[in-house]
């Protein structure tokens, strides 16, 4: 009843006249659809005049045919109920939950707007729920002041409960149903992103740019255990530029740090789910509790400092990306830092009228220290392409391949390794 009374009221608003524009797209704002790949922060070209008010709904859908297999070898551990904890699930082909976005954008003012995201469906909740949202000044007419419009000529300003801008690899993922930006099935293994409670300034002159953000510190505020909670600091600085038609490099550096924590989740903030289901899970696992099979998280969940670099460029069709990356930090009950390092290689190549069809691949491989003594590592290849049917329909296709190296006998990743095909369908207005 609640969903089919929020969906009521946005027909009202349909209804109403508050979309109605001859042009879709909103100031300084990156698109839902084909035009939006490879699109990073905002750029502060104004290509989108103003004349009042307006709202945008948009949307995300994807849903994946999974034929994955999976095995291990690690030692029988019983529990309670005399069940082995180390056997895993038996898998199949079959369908995956289909997940689904709800964008809304609001243009308030000139160079002002609202951005609000709902997860109409996930696979972790069963409800709908809000991802997060914040308010974007592009420019400040509000402020009559001539000195500030000439700053906010390179300068964006972000506030609200929003993603983080750490690091390249969150503006190129899967984010639910939002799928059309990746061109893969899958996120990294350890996937580097969460929303929090803060601030971000964004300035941006002739290619060069530098982030700074501030915020909680935790996926969820919080006002209870003072002494533990202490503020994030993110940074960013990079460069950015189409050198000539066929030619664009970017390079950016970026750091997030926080002294404490009473639960922090870089490495756990996606709440909507993975999306190989079930791989490397018990046979007591539910698809929604265990929604981040073949993911990795350090476990750094009080203190944590995570530097990367992500080099891009992209000449003609080919693209290729990289995530080279290096973690330190432990949670509340460990008395060291513990490192993990990561790297991935991505190559794209787009081909065809309007770059329409894509083949591409990707290595991923995750090293370092577990807080019991093991030294284990995980490497992941993936191989696919895909087509876009239109500007707002991608239908893609991969196989995966990870394997799971040196953890210990008794855990059920020791010897684990799961491959496969994957196929999504993927929608985004």
């Amino acid at each position: 009843m609640r969903k089919y009374l929020i969906l009521s009221g946005l027909a009202g608003m349909l209804s109403s006249g508050l979309m109605a524009q001859d042009d879709r797209d909103m100031q300084f704002w990156r698109s839902y659809d084909q035009r939006g790949i490879n699109v990073f922060e905002t750029g502060k070209e104004d290509t989108v005049a103003f004349d009042g008010v307006k709202v945008r709904l948009g949307g995300a859908f994807a849903q994946q045919f999974q034929s994955l297999s999976h095995s291990n070898t690690a030692s029988v551990v019983l529990n309670q109920n005399d069940v082995n904890i180390n056997q895993l699930m038996n898998i199949g082909p079959g369908f995956n939950l289909a997940t689904a976005n709800l964008n809304i954008d609001v243009a308030l003012a000139d160079g002002v707007r609202m951005n609000l995201v709902t997860y109409l469906s996930s696979r972790h909740h069963p409800e709908s729920w809000v991802k997060g949202g914040y308010l974007q000044l592009d420019k400040v007419p509000f402020l009559n002041s001539p000195v500030l419009d000439r700053i906010m000529e390179k300068v964006t300003v972000k506030v609200g409960h929003m993603e983080i801008n750490y690091g390249d690899a969150h503006y190129r993922r899967s984010d639910n149903g939002n799928a059309l930006y990746n061109p893969f099935v899958g996120n990294y293994i350890m996937d580097a992103f969460t929303t929090e409670i803060g601030g971000e300034v964004i300035f941006q002159d002739q290619g060069f740019l530098a982030v700074a953000s501030m915020t909680g510190g935790e996926i969820q505020g919080g006002v209870t255990n003072p002494d533990r909670r202490k503020p994030t600091f993110i940074g960013k600085l990079g460069y950015d530029k189409q050198l000539n038609d066929d030619l664009r490099v970017r390079l950016t550096g970026s750091v997030y740090t926080t002294a404490g924590s009473v639960n922090n989740t870089l490495w756990g903030g996606d709440r909507a789910g993975s999306r190989y289901y079930m791989v490397l899970e018990n046979t007591l696992a539910t698809t929604a509790a265990q929604f981040t099979s073949g993911r990795f998280n350090p476990g750094m969940r009080d203190n944590v400092t995570a530097m990367v670099l992500n080099p891009f460029v992209k000449f003609q069709g080919l693209e290729l990306f990289g995530n080279i990356e290096q973690t330190k930090g432990k949670a509340a009950n460990e008395t060291t830092d513990r490192t993990w390092n990561q790297l991935g290689i991505d190559a794209v190549y787009r081909f065809g009228a309007h770059e329409k069809f894509y083949v591409a691949g990707r290595y991923n491989e995750v090293n370092g220290d577990l807080p019991n003594g093991t030294s284990p590592s995980i490497n992941r290849v993936q191989v696919g392409g895909g087509w876009f049917i239109t500007k707002n329909i991608l239908t893609k296709f991969e196989y995966v391949s990870q394997n799971y190296n040196d953890f210990a006998a008794s855990d059920i990743r020791n010897g684990g390794k799961f491959n496969g095909f994957m196929i999504e369908g993927v929608i985004g207005f």
